[in-house]
């Protein structure tokens, strides 16, 4: 027995010696699966946005039909937060102590996502390419463990700014914004970019998510605007272009991105009243006859057809969503099988000039230990009457001197 024992004992110790080597994993990642959890709200006055998560789903389904990242499935397990910060913080609760996800994904909404990014961050749990530009999630020394994707709210505002002051310099400008934290960042950029012109700005009114607003737009209306920014989400944009039409008024319009949906925003108000309608992208539409040939968007449209039939093509939320998921797919396939929560987060770091499939030419994503930004690149892009057409280059510049980490 002594000598059987002995014989033993080598063989034992060197397999924990090799369990000890192999990447840590948490119980959200198997040998075939890693389950990744995320909050959308799937009801409520920012419904429209559901869109994101839906095509994200979509995303993995193709994906896992397709044999998984590297040998395992994704488990994507999406909860409605109706846009509510404390029901957020329950749904992320149950995800991670009940349904035991390895990590949070694309999240939508200010609020949402800073109600549970302390919870996150004290668990050493990724909260990763969250569907919002606040400024918040590029702390990379408070908050390691938190990262934004797209392009921040207040350098989109700057770049509006800019278009203001080099095609309507002297023009009074009125805005309507949403009065929460997405509202008061592009707003607060738009001034900064107006600078010591900003006193253009005759008009602003902030307004809830879910309010009327019709009494607001005719207010707009006499201030004598010849600029009107609608900084708020698609269904009041929506109904805020029909207003001003029905007013007879035509300023100039400027849509921000978030609310630039030919699905939610411009068919709702009418395409022939969001004619010449000015935004901002970083993404390719697929309603765009100059990507009728693109090979990237090609797929795209076969993608919506087989895995999200219900979708709307020309809804942007939806390409947005297919982006997003694209980008974790390939932090994820770097990865390797080292799936310890630290390597998704130094690979999230480690992304070098990658460009989505349907991102604009031009516009990469890149990443480091104190960058958390990965979208610092946008287009100008006029509306119409049938889709979005990109004008003037590629805009790098209002990124520029954003705050650092603090």
């Amino acid at each position: 027995m002594r000598t059987r024992i002995k014989w033993l004992l080598p063989t034992f110790f060197a397999a924990l010696l090799l369990a000890a080597l192999q990447p840590a994993r948490a119980a959200g990642v198997t040998d075939t699966e890693i389950r990744i959890g995320n909050i959308m709200p799937y009801t409520g006055p920012l419904a429209a946005f559901a869109s994101i998560g839906r095509a994200e789903a979509a995303y993995f389904d193709m994906i896992n039909e397709r044999g998984g990242i590297n040998g395992r499935k994704i488990k994507f397990i999406s909860r409605d937060d109706s846009s509510n910060p404390r029901t957020a913080i329950e749904q992320t609760h149950e995800l991670v102590e009940q349904e035991r996800v390895h990590l949070m994904f694309g999240s939508f909404g200010t609020p949402s996502n800073l109600a549970t990014r302390t919870y996150l961050n004290e668990r050493s749990i990724p909260q990763l390419f969250v569907a919002s530009g606040d400024e918040e999630w590029a702390h990379p020394k408070r908050f390691p463990w938190t990262m934004g994707w797209q392009p921040t709210f207040r350098a989109e505002g700057r770049i509006y700014a800019n278009y203001i002051q080099a095609a309507y310099p002297s023009r009074k400008i009125a805005v309507l914004w949403q009065n929460d934290q997405f509202g008061r960042d592009l707003f607060r950029g738009l001034q900064e970019g107006l600078g010591f012109t900003a006193n253009m700005i005759v008009a602003d009114i902030a307004i809830e998510a879910d309010m009327s607003i019709d009494t607001q737009v005719e207010i707009l209306k006499n201030s004598g605007a010849e600029v009107l920014v609608l900084n708020c989400a698609p269904p009041i944009s929506a109904r805020a272009i029909r207003r001003a039409a029905e007013l007879g008024w035509h300023p100039q319009l400027v849509l921000v991105n978030a609310a630039a949906s030919i699905a939610n925003a411009l068919r709702p108000a009418g395409l022939q009243n969001s004619v010449g309608v000015i935004s901002t992208s970083f993404l390719k539409d697929a309603s765009d006859t100059t990507w009728k040939d693109d090979s990237a968007i090609k797929e795209w449209l076969a993608f919506m057809d087989k895995y999200y039939p219900d979708g709307d093509k020309e809804d942007s939320n939806a390409i947005f969503g297919y982006a997003a998921a694209e980008t974790l797919a390939r932090v994820l396939t770097q990865c390797g099988d080292d799936l310890s929560r630290e390597n998704i987060m130094r690979q999230a770091a480690s992304l070098r000039n990658y460009q989505s499939t349907v991102a604009f030419p031009g516009i990469t994503i890149n990443t480091g230990p104190s960058d958390f930004h990965p979208i610092e690149q946008m287009r100008l892009v006029q509306f119409d009457g049938n889709a979005w057409q990109p004008i003037g280059d590629v805009i790098e510049s209002a990124f520029l001197g954003a705050p650092g980490d603090k």
